[in-house]
């Protein structure tokens, strides 16, 4: 196989360079969220601290001295000041802050505290930067899983649209809300969640409007045809709109951390300007997705028939054509999970998930092919290149 992918010196440089750059701004972003945070919660932090000193100056005054003396017996060194047994005003307030003050300083760093990313991918001297014109995405990312290594990348921290993409997600966060139990439970579609899908022009898988299906096959719906009537269906039965699930599909993106360069406004991954993450987060929420057992059974699924109902009887048969089409390339490994996705301002897009050399497991994300085999094409030449499993 022809090489599609340089790796020169200079380009590797450049791209480091690039990154620090980027780890830079988002440094300052997140002290730019801090400081925000700090405006926005110190009055409370400062009026909590405030009402203990007034309680503790209060006990202080009706608390009457056990022991009566002049005035000169009165005066307290300051080795005697700290004594428990010395009960003054001043012995009262500075006991009750000498208590409390570690308590407010925890709980006030607590509520200032910006949330960590739970995973980081970091760049190696060995990490690749595409650079040849062979390959047909513009965005790229190939995540060692194992070491959550960068083995190569193309533009990975620059700004997408994740187009249907997006519906790993969708799933991730239905998948935490829910007991495997509650997959047998029915959902009755409504005419207003199909609309959704016809007037948006989304993949639909077929449900009708009053059409009793499972929650199992929302999630199957959701993945393998991409169906936009089961992402708004599936969303609607966990948060009860699917505006509400938005917010906690952004929610999951704050815990991942995420959210200075990651936001949703749909669960199935309509075009919107403030629709957007970069490949690298979307290797991040890949990772998470396949560390959830209900995620990585629907996202690696190949075929599925859904159960039958009174408007579909023997079912609804769907597949994932991206795992079907893929698992004739010789990628040197095999591709478990993955999830396409198209919109025109992304063009052809996908995430996957794989088994390579040696079982070693990885994460690829392309985006802006010209087709559907492109898309492919291109995780094929990322695995069979560089998933060497070193």
């Amino acid at each position: 196989m022809e090489p599609v992918l340089d790796n020169k010196d200079e380009e590797v440089q450049r791209e480091q360079r690039a990154e620090k750059r980027a780890l830079m701004r988002m440094e300052k972003q997140l002290q730019e969220r801090q400081r925000e945070r700090i405006k926005k919660y110190f009055p409370l932090a400062a009026g909590v601290f405030g009402a203990i000193l007034v309680l503790s100056v209060t006990v202080a005054l009706i608390k009457k001295p056990e022991e009566k003396g002049t005035q000169q017996e009165q005066v307290i060194s300051a080795e005697e000041f700290k004594k428990p047994d010395k009960i003054t005003g001043a012995a009262v307030c500075g006991t009750a802050l000498a208590k409390t003050l570690p308590e407010l300083v925890l709980y006030t760093e607590e509520m200032f505290a910006l949330p960590t990313p739970k995973y980081t991918f970091v760049s190696t001297d060995d990490t690749v930067t595409i650079s040849s014109e062979k390959f047909r995405s513009g965005n790229a990312i190939l995540i060692n899983e194992n070491t959550n290594t960068i083995i190569a990348s193309k533009a990975a921290k620059e700004r997408i649209n994740p187009a249907s993409m997006t519906k790993v997600l969708t799933i991730l966060v239905a998948a935490e809300n829910i007991t495997e139990e509650n997959l047998d439970d029915t959902f009755t579609m409504t005419t207003e969640i199909t609309d959704y899908a016809y007037v948006n022009d989304c993949s639909s898988i077929g449900f009708l409007g009053n059409e009793k299906v499972t929650v199992r096959d929302l999630f199957y719906g959701t993945i393998l045809p991409s169906g936009g009537d089961a992402a708004v269906g599936l969303a609607t039965y966990i948060a009860g709109s699917h505006e509400k699930f938005v917010e906690m599909m952004n929610a999951k993106l704050d815990e991942l951390g995420l959210a200075d360069s990651a936001h949703f406004t749909n669960c199935v991954g309509l075009y919107d300007e403030n629709h957007y993450c970069t490949v690298y987060d979307m290797a991040v929420i890949m990772k998470a997705a396949i560390q959830n057992e209900l995620c990585k059974e629907f996202l690696s699924t190949k075929k599925y028939t859904t159960a039958s109902t009174t408007e579909h009887p023997e079912g609804i048969a769907i597949s994932n054509w991206f795992l079907r089409r893929i698992e004739d390339k010789d990628t040197g490994g095999e591709v478990l999970c993955a999830k396409t996705g198209y919109v025109d301002e992304s063009r052809y897009c996908a995430v996957s998930f794989g088994a390579f050399k040696g079982g070693t497991p990885y994460i690829c994300v392309t985006v802006g092919a010209g087709s559907n085999w492109k898309c492919i094409n291109d995780h094929v030449d990322l695995y069979s290149q560089y998933a060497t499993g070193e």
